[in-house]
């Protein structure tokens, strides 16, 4: 709603300033500048008047020799001149121009022209003293008349050139007053509508915080579940069925022991008691598989040193383990979230990487754990899409430990990706850029 309401402000302002801004146009045009071409016009029209003056002062000397028919012909060049200024006057005049001045000027210019042709047809007539008086009391009286109404002509557009600045200037001062009007209202428009934003988000965030809590214990909770679950079904499995499957083993071998000496039943009861124990070795392993029971016995880095021979024989996949620093004790409850990372990053290793090696590293630092799983397979970004809530889990287990998880690319990919372009890894695929799984833990947190 501030935005819509600040786009209207917007888009009202700039017609008011487009019309204001036409209208100043408007102004200069039919105003300002018909005022200066009509003023132009004025100025020509008193220049003829005043060489008609001059004219007349020459024609009432006695001192030229020249009769009064002699200057019919300047007479007539100023006319010309006169009557196209004229012309050109009444288009450019202003338009607050009375007609009752328009019709004046026309008329005193055709009465000075009459007076004018009777004062040259006496002189033709050879009355020079009487065309001397018609110049003294008629042409020179009707020239003055003219000359007074263009100069009032010209007053006025003066004035109206200084009317028309005025009001141009009050237009600029109005214009500008609503410039800043319109900017101290936008800012104040955004400024309720930022701290609105602002209040918003803050919600938004404070809602989306409290989701993302909720998630996170309720990810803690069916991890914790989970774990929970693993161990009961793990124990079930190594304490009831590998009791059972020990006694039948057990009972299996006296019965055969009873029986004669090289009789089939004795060799029944042998093969019986080989898949008994067969049974046992593979419960024994699910077992471990599902919960290392050696977390709680003898820790984290056995657990290590006896996983990752397992992952070899069941994948295939040569893994290199290097272990550095002093080892400290890890909390079991700790150890087993450390343990599924590492677990979980090498299932991704056999199931989407495509490489053939892989290496563990245990760092045991002053104050952290770190391990990291590296391979140099297809890539994070090849095995995003197929690795589901692996990626999810491994970071919840690192936010119970207090720790980080990152994915990241080998160190080497940057270093030899030309080289290996043609090339092919160990185990024949193409040569990736490879992921590297890296957790980092705080020493209080595994020993808590």
């Amino acid at each position: 709603m501030g935005l819509i309401i600040t786009l209207a402000a917007v888009v009202a302002y700039s017609a008011y300033i487009t019309r204001q801004i036409s209208g100043l146009r408007e102004l200069q045009n039919n105003l300002v500048d018909r005022n200066r071409k009509d003023s132009l016009q004025l100025l020509r029209i008193q220049n003829d008047l005043n060489s008609l003056a001059l004219a007349m002062r020459d024609m009432l000397d006695n001192d030229e020799p020249y009769p009064l028919t002699a200057w019919s012909a300047q007479f007539q060049r100023v006319r010309t001149d006169l009557d196209d200024a004229l012309r050109r006057e009444q288009q450019v005049a202003p338009v607050n121009r009375t007609p009752d001045q328009k019709q004046y000027l026309e008329n005193s210019v055709t009465q000075f022209w009459d007076a004018a042709d009777r004062t040259f047809a006496l002189a033709h007539d050879s009355n020079q003293t009487e065309a001397r008086t018609q110049i003294r009391i008629s042409l020179r009286a009707r020239q003055e008349a003219l000359s007074t109404a263009v100069s009032r002509l010209l007053v006025q557009n003066n004035e109206s050139e200084e009317q028309a600045a005025l009001r141009i200037g009050q237009i600029y001062d109005r214009v500008q007053r609503q410039v800043y009007l319109f900017l101290t209202a936008t800012l104040i428009a955004i400024l309720f509508t930022s701290l609105y934003l602002i209040r918003s988000n803050r919600r938004l965030f404070a809602q989306l915080a409290a989701l993302s809590a909720q998630r996170s214990e309720l990810a803690q909770k069916l991890i914790s579940t989970q774990e929970s679950t693993l161990r009961h079904i793990s124990r079930e499995l190594h304490d009831e069925f590998g009791q059972i499957l020990t006694a039948v083993g057990a009972m299996l071998t006296r019965a055969g022991n009873h029986a004669p000496e090289g009789s089939a039943l004795r060799s029944e009861l042998r093969e019986v008691c080989e898949i008994t124990q067969n049974t046992l070795d593979k419960v024994r392993s699910l077992s471990q598989a599902l919960h290392p029971v050696m977390l709680e016995e003898t820790g984290l880095e056995s657990t290590l040193d006896w996983y990752l021979p397992v992952v070899e024989r069941q994948s295939g996949i040569h893994v290199f383990y290097e272990k550095s620093g002093e080892p400290f004790p890890v909390d079991g409850n700790a150890a087993i979230h450390v343990y599924r990372v590492v677990q979980e990053a090498l299932n991704n290793v056999t199931r989407h990487s495509g490489a053939g090696e892989s290496w563990v590293r245990l760092r045991f630092l002053p104050q952290v754990l770190e391990v990291e799983v590296e391979d140099h397979g297809k890539g994070f970004e090849a095995q995003a899409a197929k690795q589901g809530i692996g990626l999810v889990a491994m970071r919840e287990r690192a936010e119970l430990l207090g720790g980080t998880v990152e994915f990241l690319r080998p160190a080497h990919s940057a270093d030899r990706s030309a080289d290996r372009s043609a090339d092919r890894s160990a185990d024949g695929s193409a040569g990736g850029r490879g992921t590297l799984v890296r957790l980092r833990v705080p020493r209080g947190k595994l020993e808590a």
